[in-house]
């Protein structure tokens, strides 16, 4: 007898599965068993989602990773803002922070397997742009960035099935804003960024997600840089972009997560930019947007188990820089 699967039907396109309408019947021998819990919260997972960024936008985009193609609309933060922070679970997308110009404390959510609008989720502990998150299947962590008046060391975290306020989590091993960060599972990792003085880092700092404390060493980036941005699969990270006084890079940097140690050289971004967003499947990686000086839409791709230059994979809505980004099925969740 032959088998007949439906979870293998997919749409011209391969963005969804077989949609069924009107009266339907089923028969069958061996019985079935509906899926159970919120509709909201059922689906394929592998959709990367990218929201605000430089020049000032609402904008929300999505793409589906494992495809090559254009962003495609799925609604708008509560307000215009360039230089959030994203993180996510499985299925809820969190952007923090922000300017507007004015430095923002907001975090808001969304849910990655539908459209429409963000909605209000609670605030930072502090306003903050220019910083990165990354996180586990339960919790978001934000670390960095510039308040209203400096640059920070602070880490924030928050429990990404719920809502509410983030809380201290404790601090980078330095004082940095625009760097970039990825996760396994179990452990964070940022990475580069600019000091106080405005001096470029090549600094890389791990937390382990679960517990509290401040980041301790793993290592360093091939060469300073600052608008740095980092995706990762369950094992590696990959560190992409950003400006290496006094020009703009295409250096792709790798780290094995669970070890310390210094970064190796990946390849090279389609184009030398500034802090494009990035986020991942559990294999491959994508960057989108960016400054090369002039804001790009450019979206690229890498194979992140592989080495190698990256990949065109299509184009953003709108070209930008300082783009929040993140994913339903990166690294962090196993």
């Amino acid at each position: 007898m032959s088998e007949f699967r439906i979870d293998q039907i997919k749409s011209q396109d391969a963005s969804r599965g077989p949609d069924i309408a009107g009266i339907t019947t089923f028969t069958g021998t061996s019985g079935i068993v509906m899926p159970s819990g919120d509709t909201a919260y059922r689906g394929g997972r592998g959709r990367g989602v990218f929201g605000g960024g430089d020049p000032s936008t609402d904008r929300i985009e999505y793409i589906t990773i494992s495809t090559l193609g254009n962003a495609t609309d799925f609604g708008n933060l509560s307000a215009a803002r360039k230089a959030p922070s994203a993180c996510s679970s499985s299925t809820r997308g969190v952007f923090g922070g922000g300017a507007v110009p004015s430095r923002l404390n907001i975090i808001e959510f969304v849910t990655i397997s539908s459209t429409g609008n963000a909605f209000d989720f609670g605030d930072l502990t502090g306003v903050r742009k220019e910083f990165p998150a990354c996180s586990s299947s339960t919790r978001g962590v934000f670390g960095g960035g510039e308040d209203a008046t400096a640059k920070v060391k602070i880490i924030d975290y928050i429990t990404i099935a719920s809502k509410g306020n983030a809380a201290y989590f404790g601090d980078l091993t330095q004082i940095r804003s625009n760097l970039g960060a990825c996760s396994s599972s179990t452990r964070g990792v940022f990475g580069g960024g600019q000091d106080p003085g405005a001096t470029n880092q090549n600094t890389i700092d791990f937390i382990t997600i679960a517990s509290l404390g401040n980041a301790a060493d793993f290592g360093d980036l091939t060469q300073v840089r600052y608008g740095v941005s980092a995706c990762s699969s369950s094992t590696r990270g990959v560190f992409a972009g950003g400006v290496s006084a006094p020009a703009r890079v295409n250096t792709m940097d790798y780290v094995t997560i669970a070890s310390k140690g210094n970064a190796q050289d990946f390849g090279d971004l389609t184009l030398a930019r500034y802090y494009p967003g990035a986020c991942s499947s559990s294999t491959r990686g994508v960057w989108g947007g960016g400054d090369t000086p002039s804001d790009s839409d450019v979206i690229d791709y890498v194979a992140i188990a592989s080495i190698g230059n990256a990949v065109d994979f299509g184009d953003l809505i709108e070209a930008g820089r300082e783009v929040g980004a993140c994913s339903d099925s990166h690294g962090g969740l196993g």
